[in-house]
């Protein structure tokens, strides 16, 4: 990689992390405390969120119906989800201590904090639980491909593709045999040390 590149992975490694605590700042100022893995509002937000609610029969009634037909199909997706979660778990628990890469925390990419909106009734709730659990279930899964990919062949494609990794950025350009070689094994060191 040459110095240009790694320059501007470092500014946006510096931006993603301004972008972070700005978006934390704003949070703060939203009237809301998180206190270990419970969401918090001020009593007035509470009140006008419990305002807004809109009860279950209401909400049955005014939803689309195309909603209703298609849920099935939408949760009809929780076993082959289950299924993977559990096989990829699996899988980074006995091959990730061989390899020496650091385990991926299930707790940074799987969030369920949506239910203490209390503007939301409880199928709606349910709705983003489920949501909660695909999304950050992919975001897990992803992160376990990545460190997996970054292990045995960090090599950028010839093509360009979209929806890469974070860690994709850093890896070997396509056809340089000689850094393949001689920073595979940094790769693989790296890996061990990922917080």
């Amino acid at each position: 990689m040459n110095d240009r590149i790694a320059q501007i992975l470092s500014q946006m490694a510096a931006l993603e992390n301004e972008l972070r605590n700005a978006v934390h700042e704003q949070e703060s100022r939203m009237f809301f405390q998180i206190k270990g893995k419970r969401v918090e509002f001020e009593r007035s937000v509470r009140d006008a969120h419990r305002k807004l609610k809109t009860n279950f029969f209401r909400w049955l009634v005014t939803n689309r119906p195309q909603n209703l037909i298609t849920g099935p199909f939408i949760y009809g997706m929780a076993f082959p989800l289950l299924v993977i979660d559990a096989l990829v778990t699996l899988y980074q628990w006995v091959c990730f201590p061989i390899y020496g890469i650091t385990k991926v925390r299930r707790s940074d990419y799987l969030v369920y904090d949506r239910r203490h909106l209390g503007y939301l009734n409880f199928i709606e709730k349910f709705h983003c639980t489920y949501c909660e659990y695909a999304n950050g279930l992919i975001g897990y899964l992803r992160e376990i491909v990545a460190r997996t990919e970054e292990y045995f062949c960090p090599i950028k494609h010839a093509h360009k593709i979209l929806g890469t990794h974070e860690r994709y950025q850093r890896f070997l350009e396509y056809g340089d045999a000689d850094a393949y070689e001689a920073k595979l094994e940094e790769f693989r060191l790296a890996l061990g040390k990922v917080k």
